[in-house]
């Protein structure tokens, strides 16, 4: 067994692990996207573009060659103070996160074309740290769903946390099986994505996106749901109780070159 076959194995093993407790186990895990969340924190001065230049430029189109199809790239409209940019890689295997690194490395347009942004000096480096969560796609929404209708959109990222891994995989329940998802569409929101988080900080945590045309559709939109008869029997179930130990939203606003 070669370097790449033994880590492949291992983050298989450890994802598999992670993901076989409970109801939302799949049925074929082949099916489901895996999300690999990235947040550049950004320099300040001449480098803070460096991140956003290379992926409008380079990056993007590499990653799309080596079977990354959908890449979104985000500004924080509200939410951490700090300059950051954040990235989203749907992958449909977990060897495609294992190797995608290596193969971008090894793409000709991006040694040719990505040097201001690899070869910057320690001194004065392109950003000034990656922090990475890998999350797996929920049964009941295997796949990312981009919002192509909306021109003009403003993306949503909401992140639960849980404080037993029990109450976590109990609330990814209740989205599935207990049918919030399906509340979420009947009553006119815009899921993106639904993801477990198997690898990250903050665990047990799950995150998920929606797309709004603007913060006053999105208010709107959330007062519909609040309203929603099946939403309010369902939260009132006593069997969902006390599963949230900390809730996180930021308000994204997509680069023009995202392609979410």
């Amino acid at each position: 067994m070669n370097r790449r076959e033994f880590l492949a194995t291992g983050v298989a093993g450890l994802a598999a692990t992670n993901l076989a407790g409970g109801a939302q186990a799949a049925s074929n895990p082949a099916e489901r996207q895996f999300f690999e969340w990235r947040q550049y924190h950004l320099r300040t001065g001449s480098n803070k573009n460096l991140v956003g230049d290379f992926l409008k430029n380079v990056g993007i189109a590499a990653m799309n060659r080596i079977g990354i199809k959908t890449v979104g790239v985000f500004n924080p409209v509200y939410g951490p103070s700090k300059p950051t940019l954040h990235v989203l890689l749907v992958h449909d295997s977990l060897d495609s996160v294992l190797s995608a690194s290596s193969r971008l490395l090894e793409d000709k347009q991006v040694q040719e074309k990505g040097t201001a942004f690899l070869d910057t000096s320690m001194s004065e480096p392109a950003y000034v740290r990656v922090e990475s969560s890998l999350l797996a796609a929920f049964t009941h929404m295997p796949k990312l769903e981009a919002p192509t209708a909306m021109k003009d959109r403003i993306l949503e990222l909401r992140i639960y946390e849980s404080h037993s891994v029990k109450m976590g995989k109990r609330k990814i329940q209740m989205f599935n099986e207990g049918g919030e998802i399906g509340i979420f569409k009947k009553t006119g929101l815009s899921p993106v994505l639904f993801g477990e988080t198997i690898i990250g900080p903050n665990m047990p945590n799950l995150h998920y996106m929606l797309a709004f045309k603007d913060m006053a559709d999105r208010d709107q939109k959330w007062q519909v749901f609040r309203d929603d008869p099946d939403w309010k029997k369902l939260s009132a179930d006593p069997a969902y109780k006390d599963m949230l130990s900390n809730t996180t939203d930021i308000i994204l606003r997509p680069t023009d070159y995202s392609q979410i």
